[in-house]
């Protein structure tokens, strides 16, 4: 006989169906927002593991970094494509805590980044209020649930607003970046190894003019990670 919870349940999953953000399959765990397959088939770089990976390859000569990685690669029309757009743009602030997490685990256990602090690549304030949240926030949100260390959110501003960097060069990108990041809280990080952290790297602009303002601050090492990288 079916009792009463069975009932309960099927009836708030047909109002509320919990179903994986990639590819829609009701087959996932309560606590995940992606099933299994679709965890399987995201790209991953294992650049963590990997002293002078193509990722810190990128920052050689521009930005003097103790470690760098991303965790999954980015091609246009896959799944790294799909997530991301629901994660920047739809609102699907889980998908970005889980995201953060599985970045978390996978840099904790590559033993590389002995790192005091996750410092989130900051947003323009009125897109992160268009957008509701930093999107680099919530990763570091995942990430620091299994790292168990600080997200520190508010040592450094970006009080300009930016073109997109969607369309230009590297040149053009750095140019745009330039000076638009100021440090506000130097002491919160002197002395500290921080790892700053965004949704993805392509020419390296954005982290480099980040970066650079952040070792201003006396004695600091840094390190970088991103949820992806675009593939070239």
């Amino acid at each position: 006989m079916i009792g009463f919870k069975e009932i309960k349940d099927s009836v708030l999953h047909l109002l509320f169906p919990h179903v994986c953000t990639g590819c829609g399959s009701d087959i996932l765990n309560e606590e995940s927002v992606l099933c299994m397959r679709c965890m399987d088939a995201m790209p991953e770089t294992n650049f963590e593991l990997h002293l002078n990976n193509p990722v810190e390859k990128t920052f050689w000569g521009r930005l003097p970094l103790a470690g760098a990685t991303a965790q999954f690669y980015f091609t246009k029309e896959s799944l790294m494509q799909h997530l991301m757009h629901q994660f920047k743009y739809k609102g699907n602030k889980e998908l970005g805590l889980q995201l953060g997490r599985m970045m978390g685990d996978q840099i904790l256990k590559s033993g590389r980044f002995q790192v005091d602090g996750l410092v989130p690549l900051p947003l323009f304030p009125a897109k992160q209020r268009r957008r509701g949240y930093n999107q680099a926030t919530v990763l570091c949100e995942g990430m620091a649930a299994v790292m168990n260390i600080p997200v520190l959110d508010r040592v450094i501003i970006r009080p300009q607003h930016t073109e997109t960097q969607t369309k230009k060069g590297r040149i053009e990108r750095w140019k745009n970046m330039e000076g638009k990041f100021v440090l506000s809280d130097p002491d919160a990080i002197r002395n500290k190894h921080l790892l700053l952290v965004d949704d993805v790297v392509t020419t390296g602009a954005t982290f480099e003019a980040c970066g650079n303002e952040l070792l201003k601050a006396e004695n600091v090492i840094l390190s970088l990670a991103s949820l992806c990288v675009a593939s070239r």
